[in-house]
């Protein structure tokens, strides 16, 4: 049986570089698809106190990390993971998964497709390299990478790509928690169908 027929085992989520894991946005998500195992982690230099992010490849190497410990908990096959997350959170995931973690699908929250006013500064070089489905939700307002340059550039994932815009929301996705929740959790019960 494939995985996605079995549906997923379990959904690990990073918040964005400026937030900790009890971000209330990640805490409505785990609420919303429960009874679904789900860990919410943080990377290492949020544990440490430290408010600048690390460098990627210690990033990369807690998502390893942390998706090895949830499907472990779970008692799942690390390929039925769910991995995702806010801003950077979402983005080091895919980017773990385009270098060959095995992942049932990512949830890719407020994606920063490049830095705001830079739309040159792409960050998309892995996506051809992602073969699982995506969920990308982002505001409509969102100063890193607007509707339509998402659309344009994430045609170059492998995998199935479902986009969900908030109306009218910026990149904090502020006061849209209930809404985000709730398409992701539709979007994982519809693995179940």
């Amino acid at each position: 049986m494939s995985p996605r027929k079995a549906g997923p085992g379990g959904l690990l989520l990073f918040p964005g570089a400026g937030s900790p894991a009890s971000h209330p946005s990640l805490r409505a998500i785990e609420a919303a698809v429960a009874p679904l195992p789900t860990s919410r982690a943080d990377f290492p230099y949020r544990k440490e106190g430290r408010r600048a992010p690390d460098r990627p490849p210690k990033l990369l190497a807690a998502v390893v990390e942390e998706a090895a410990r949830l499907a472990e908990r779970a008692g799942v096959a690390p390929d039925r993971l769910l991995l995702g997350g806010r801003s950077m959170g979402g983005r080091m995931c895919s980017i773990a998964v385009a270098d060959g973690l095995p992942a049932a699908g990512l949830v890719l929250i407020s994606y920063p497709l490049h830095p705001p006013g830079k739309p040159e500064k792409l960050r998309t070089e892995h996506f051809p390299r992602i073969e699982v489905p995506c969920l990308f939700v982002s505001g409509t307002r969102d100063s890193f990478g607007t509707p339509a340059e998402m659309e344009h550039h994430t045609a170059a994932i492998a995998g199935p790509v479902e986009h969900v815009w908030i109306d009218g929301k910026g990149h904090d996705l502020k006061g849209a928690d209930d809404v985000l929740a709730a398409e992701v959790s539709r979007w994982v019960a519809a693995w179940r169908r």
